[in-house]
């Protein structure tokens, strides 16, 4: 394992339903087996030391999949909730949702507060779940705050912007990850990933794990970040 890790890895999780195609199985099965490769990546973060890691759970584009499977992911992720976050509060783990809260279902969105709250000590990881998500509407979101502040030019300053991000208050992504062998940001942070090394691997989420990840880390661990310096 290199030395040299991210403090912040964000990780598109694509494939599920592809993974699940290419075995006869239902979409939904490809989701579940998606959600234990979540819990698998987590935990495997949290050991090597990783202090930031976030999610692209559900999308805002998302919402135009069919009711069944959207009524099935978040059926899942509270079920994830239940299992997972008294062992995050247990281990450390500090629970946040980038996105829009207020549009998810009642039940999934009080599972979440109360797994907030519950983690809220967590100093080992932060973990982010991209839910409603979009990185587009996350910007005007920040630029509305300023409108409604009554701010100057002279505030609006990139300090300024990244603290009215969902992400305010942590750093930027260092490496983003995508499987599923898609070659695109999907309007996931954008503005947080403008210097992030970005991962991209053939292998569908669902079969993601130690192997994909510490190859992803020798990769990250090999390149030299310039900031746009020489």
């Amino acid at each position: 394992m290199p030395q040299h890790l991210p403090a912040h890895i964000a990780f598109i999780m694509d494939g599920n339903g592809r993974w699940a195609e290419a075995r006869g199985l239902p979409r939904a099965d490809g989701h579940r087996a998606g959600a234990e490769a979540a819990r698998r990546v987590i935990t495997l973060c949290r050991e090597l030391g990783i202090r930031h890691v976030t999610l692209y759970t559900f999308s805002s584009e998302n919402w135009g999949r069919p009711k069944a499977e959207i009524l099935h992911l978040f059926s899942l992720l509270r079920e994830f909730l239940g299992t997972e976050v008294p062992l995050m509060a247990e281990k450390g783990i500090a629970l946040n949702v980038l996105g829009g809260m207020e549009a998810l279902p009642a039940t999934a969105r009080a599972a979440l507060v109360r797994g907030i709250k519950r983690t809220a000590g967590g100093k080992a990881m932060t973990l982010n779940l991209a839910l409603n998500y979009g990185a587009r509407a996350e910007l005007v979101r920040a630029a509305q705050s300023f409108v409604r502040e009554g701010a100057r030019p002279e505030d609006v300053t990139e300090l300024s912007l990244a603290e009215r991000l969902y992400t305010g208050g942590q750093p930027d992504p260092d490496l983003l990850i995508r499987t599923g062998g898609e070659l695109r940001l999907s309007n996931f942070l954008l503005y947080q990933c403008a210097y992030a090394e970005l991962h991209f691997t053939p292998a569908y989420w669902p079969d993601f794990g130690e192997v994909h990840l510490r190859a992803a880390l020798e990769d990250y661990a090999s390149r030299s970040r310039r900031f746009g310096t020489v």
